[in-house]
C-alpha cells in the first residue's frame, strides 16, 4: 500500500528486455535505503526491487504489467515518481493506493493558470472506471483531487511544489499516464455497471 505522496525521482539507466519480462535499472537518492525484495511505486506501479549495487537497483516488470501501464513508453533517461510502500503508523497524508494501475489515460489538456497547473486526462470509459468531482484519483503514482469530472475525463490542478517535485513537468498533450481509481470509486463503479 502506497499513499501518492512522492518521495522522489529517479533515472531510468538501463531497460533490458529478457523473454516477456522488463527489467528497469533506476538510479535515486533513496537507493542506499532499500532491499531486496522490497515493494516500490514507479510512477504508481507496485515493482519489487531485485537488485542493488551503488546508488542503482533493478526491478522487474511482467508482461501483464507491461500491457496495463504506460510501462512500454519508458526510456533510457526518464524520470520516475518514486514512492516506498507505507509503514503502518505513519500519516496517511495522500489516499489509499495500492500500486496496481487500473489503465492508462491520455493528457488532453496542459496550461499554466495564474502560478499553478491545470491538466486534463482522458481515459476509456469501457473498463467502467469513473471519478468523482472532489474524489481522489493516483496519475502517475501522485495522489490528487479531481476537477471537472466527467464520463471518461477529469482535470487535476497541479501547485508548484508537486509540478517541481514529481514528472508532472514533463507531461504534455499526448503524454500517456498510468491511472489508479479510487477505491471507493472502484467499487461504487462495479456497483453501478452491476445493475
Amino acid at each position: 500500500m502506497f499513499t501518492g505522496i512522492i518521495e522522489t525521482l529517479g533515472v531510468i539507466q538501463e531497460i533490458k528486455k529478457e523473454n516477456s519480462n522488463v527489467h528497469i535499472t533506476m538510479n535515486s537518492s533513496i537507493t542506499s535505503e532499500l532491499q531486496i525484495d522490497q515493494s516500490v511505486a514507479h510512477n504508481g506501479i507496485c515493482l519489487t526491487v531485485v537488485a542493488i549495487k551503488d546508488t542503482f537497483y533493478t526491478v522487474t516488470a511482467i508482461d501483464e504489467t507491461i500491457k496495463k501501464t504506460n510501462l512500454a513508453d519508458w526510456k533510457v533517461g526518464d524520470s520516475v515518481n518514486l514512492e516506498r510502500a507505507m509503514k503502518l503508523g505513519d500519516r496517511l497524508d495522500g489516499h489509499i493506493v495500492q500500486g496496481h494501475v487500473d489503465q492508462i489515460g491520455t493528457c488532453i489538456i496542459a496550461e499554466q493558470t495564474n502560478g499553478s497547473w491545470l491538466y486534463t486526462f482522458e481515459y476509456d470509459e469501457k473498463l467502467n472506471n469513473i471519478t468523482i468531482e472532489k474524489g481522489s484519483i493516483t496519475v502517475n503514482g501522485v495522489s490528487l483531487t479531481v476537477v471537472n469530472s466527467k464520463k471518461n475525463q477529469f482535470s487535476v490542478a497541479i501547485i508548484p511544489y508537486t509540478h517541481g517535485h514529481t514528472n508532472f513537468k514533463t507531461i504534455e498533450v499526448g503524454t500517456k499516464i498510468n491511472l489508479e481509481f479510487d477505491v471507493i470509486g472502484k467499487y461504487v463503479s462495479r456497483l453501478y455497471a452491476n445493475k
